[in-house]
């Protein structure tokens, strides 16, 4: 996108076309304003249509343009931290009810998949996160245990048929979470723009807000060369805040995540290597991700933003890391490379914001945005309209709050993710 490869690499040349669209130049009206057109933004305008809403998404870039266009494609269910740590943190009553809103966010992708006919490459038959070592048995054999309690579809491997299922003996274990999957994230967020635009709903790209003012019977939301006017107004813009909603930027720490895939492997390559297609990532502290796509694809991810000197060293990394998962895999050569930007809270936990009177937002998926964004998508379009209540939320209503040291912490990513895959995989 915007003649930058690395920005969406593999998933803007195999993503079908975009839905058509247009720049806002005039002054319009609408039930609902939404600005950002990635995944929640995106739900929320489907959502609204299926209600008969008219809701217009403003969107500064192009459809899928930010971290929904950019990332692994893993449809994980939970968040980030471990389920019974929800609890711990917003209480029985709201971690009960957020662990089981996520576990079920997967489900609510693939059956919107299914239900509007999206061509999005979308395969739900489970994800793997790989134990590295004891430390990372313990960590995965733990998840287990708590997910097990609650009811999900979750299976601890052994390494033996951790091999099995991804074709290297490098994981001690892993946990198949059977509610989960992959999907060609890109494609995704168009087939929800196309569903929504076919639902009723206008999408606006290349059109970035620029300023929010009070109206007769609610919000004015100026564009660069245009306005909508609506009562109610949803902020979807997550990671990628600027301009209008660049508060809520500040209170997330920017963690750079990037991605290279190869060409399409030979058959009998794709026959050792994620036989059952299954997407993983790894319990390393400078954690990793793989996963195949439809053609065959490997696509192989870490931390790190392939710009300035991170561009050479993150790709050698790939390359060795690669190799010794694989040895087979020593001379096929990436064909494509990308990276972007997934959202931190402190807690690992995602925000629910009333900016403004009738203007909310919910931000922080810690990179479980697909699920995530696509059910709070649902639920910001159910309270604009009354369907539901900020007391049903599973999240607690909190002020935007600049994270300490947000500036620094990025940088230690960004360059930390630098140094230990400058010698990761040497030797």
């Amino acid at each position: 996108m915007q003649n930058d490869p690395r920005t969406h690499g593999l998933w803007e040349v195999s993503a079908p076309p975009v839905p058509p669209t247009e720049v806002l130049t005039d002054n319009i009206t609408a039930d609902v304003v939404i600005i950002g057109a990635g995944f929640t933004g995106l739900s929320a305008a489907l959502h609204l249509a299926e209600d008969k809403q008219h809701a217009v998404v403003l969107e500064a870039g192009e459809i899928g343009f930010g971290g929904s266009g950019r990332n692994v494609g893993l449809v994980n269910a939970g968040m980030w931290i471990k389920p019974f740590d929800l609890c711990n943190t917003l209480g029985d009553t709201l971690g009960r009810r957020l662990i089981d809103q996520l576990s079920d966010a997967p489900a609510m992708v693939f059956e919107l998949v299914e239900k509007y006919g999206m061509a999005c490459e979308a395969l739900n038959n489970g994800t793997l996160h790989c134990a590295v070592g004891q430390s990372g048995l313990r960590e995965v054999t733990e998840r287990a245990r708590q997910w097990r309690s609650l009811g999900a579809s979750v299976e601890l491997l052994d390494a033996k048929s951790t091999r099995e299922k991804v074709g290297t003996g490098t994981y001690s274990g892993a946990l198949l979470d059977r509610r989960a999957g992959t999907i060609q994230p890109l494609a995704y967020a168009r087939a929800l723009a196309r569903a929504a635009i076919a639902g009723g709903a206008t999408v606006h790209t290349s059109s970035p807000v620029v300023s929010a003012e009070p109206a007769p019977g609610g919000w004015k939301i100026k564009t660069s060369r245009g306005s909508v006017t609506a009562s109610r107004v949803i902020v979807a813009t997550n990671t990628y805040s600027n301009g209008f909603s660049q508060a809520l930027q500040t209170e997330l720490v920017r963690l750079p995540y990037f991605n290279v895939a190869t060409r399409r492997l030979s058959d009998s390559l794709l026959a050792s290597i994620l036989p059952e297609r299954q997407g993983l990532w790894n319990t390393s502290a400078v954690l990793s991700s793989m996963r195949l796509d439809a053609e065959g694809r490997l696509i192989f991810g870490s931390v790190g933003a392939l710009r300035g000197t991170g561009k050479q060293i993150h790709r050698n990394w790939a390359r060795r890391a690669l190799s010794k998962l694989f040895p087979q895999l020593s001379d096929v050569e990436f064909e494509h490379e990308w990276y972007g930007w997934i959202g931190m809270t402190p807690d690992s936990l995602p925000r629910f914001h009333r900016l403004e009177q009738n203007i909310i937002s919910i931000s922080g998926y810690n990179g479980r945005g697909i699920g995530a964004g696509t059910s709070f998508g649902r639920d910001l379009a159910r309270l604009v309209t009354g369907r539901m209540t900020e007391a049903e939320l599973s999240l607690p209503l909190s002020e935007v709050a600049n994270t300490q040291f947000r500036v620094a912490k990025e940088s230690f990513y960004e360059i930390g993710s630098q140094v230990a895959h400058m010698v990761g995989h040497r030797f």
